[in-house]
């Protein structure tokens, strides 16, 4: 489950599938047993055997829902990480342990609670630039590298399960659907591809960019995949064919990031134009312009819930959207610098930003108003993470260090 949805898995002649429930409306004194009888209603995926779970896991939510917040970070560790600089840093779900990648070839795993590094994965020829966890589950973890392959491997023991080979230039961005089945490689060389993670094979190559892949995500329910690319536009994928369902055009420069929300009906893009922009995951169509900064956007995401649109800009301020009005509901602004980070916790009440200014910073996303600054390192940050719990930060500096937030 996630904060406001929850995710059923089942076998439908013989065939997985899976089917998001949207709790968008959950509060903490709703009645859990009166929405499970509704959602039942209209849910003949919820039988009787399985029904306290559900009960279970949306009492879960509440529980997290009614939290109190005023939770105030401090430092707690400074990781000298890598001999040579950090690329990317991400934690795995329960944000127990975390990974960093670097210009050195390697990734290393580690563990949050004690600072410890845990492993090192050892094998690419050149820069580890992309890397995740294989979230929900956090066994396995994928290496994209400008070697040009992807290595996947066991978070446990760091043995290399597979490398995959055939694109014939950097990997940049990659990503695990939520199923765990496939990983995802977007490329220098114009194109993604979907391997096959059980047995190790390239199912499908994505051709039809004319410049490179930058980032590419899968929606929840794994059926599509969207890459950005520096051609301006975004690709819509259907994964089981590879064939390309549409492209968004109407950006005016290189596309910094892409997203879906949480039930995957909105994609949400950043540009270099200045500008985000809101699209109908189904339709492909174009349906707001979010305009508003006077610099190229670096980075844009969803809140779990998807009802808020956060953008980063290199006019260094961040924006709070209503993505169901398109209206700008706050201005975060007090950073010295570019920022090329932004998220939201959680919960979605806080948004965390990394700037060049090197610091990052904590926001309600409600009122715009600027919570905690948190200083320290001696560089650039290119990176901020939440664990899913919203208790821990983790900051990424160009200073080669990781910092751990409590």
């Amino acid at each position: 489950y996630f904060l406001k949805g929850v995710i059923l898995e089942y076998v439908q002649d013989c065939e997985p599938k899976t089917r998001s429930i949207d709790l968008l409306d959950l509060r903490p004194d709703t009645d859990a047993i009166a929405l499970v009888d509704e959602i039942q209603k209209g849910e003949p995926l919820i039988t009787a055997s399985c029904k306290e779970h559900v009960i279970h896991l949306v009492r879960r939510l509440q529980d997290k829902l009614g939290e109190k917040e005023d939770h105030k970070f401090y430092l707690f560790k400074v990781l000298r990480a890598h001999i040579l600089p950090l690329t990317n840093v991400a934690f795995n779900k329960s944000g127990s342990s975390f990974i960093t990648g670097s210009y050195d070839r390697t990734c290393k795993v580690w563990d949050t609670a004690s600072g410890e590094e845990l492993r090192t994965l050892e094998g690419h020829g050149k820069v580890v630039y992309a890397i995740a966890f294989n979230n929900p589950y956090g066994d396995k973890i994928a290496t994209g590298s400008f070697d040009k392959t992807c290595k996947l491997w066991s978070t446990e023991t760091g043995k290399c399960y597979h490398t995959f080979r055939g694109h014939s230039a950097e990997i940049v961005c990659l990503s695990f659907n939520l199923q765990s089945t496939l990983v995802a490689t977007g490329s220098m060389d114009t194109t993604a591809k979907l391997w096959d993670i059980e047995k190790g094979e390239e199912i499908v190559t994505l051709g039809g960019h004319s410049a490179e892949i930058i980032a590419l995500s899968f929606n929840t329910t794994g059926d599509r995949i969207i890459t950005a690319s520096f051609d301006h536009t975004v690709a819509v994928w259907d994964v089981g064919t590879g064939r390309m369902l549409h492209t968004l055009i109407g950006h005016r420069g290189e596309i910094s990031s892409a997203q879906f929300n949480w039930d995957s009906s909105l994609i949400v893009t950043g540009s270099m134009d200045k500008t985000c922009m809101l699209w109908n995951a189904m339709t492909g169509t174009h349906i707001a312009t979010l305009a508003g900064h006077s610099d190229d956007i670096l980075d844009v995401c969803f809140d779990y819930a998807g009802q808020r649109i956060a953008t980063a800009s290199a006019d260094g301020s961040a924006r709070v959207y209503n993505a169901e009005t398109k209206k700008c509901i706050a201005k975060l602004e007090g950073h010295g610098g570019e920022i090329s980070k932004v998220c939201f916790n959680p919960k979605g009440n806080r948004i965390l930003t990394a700037s060049s200014d090197k610091t990052a910073r904590l926001w309600d996303a409600a009122t715009g108003h600027c919570l905690q600054i948190l200083e320290g390192h001696t560089d650039e940050l290119f990176s901020c993470a939440f664990n899913y719990k919203g208790d821990i930060i983790i900051t990424g500096s160009k200073d080669n260090t990781c910092r751990i937030w409590h």
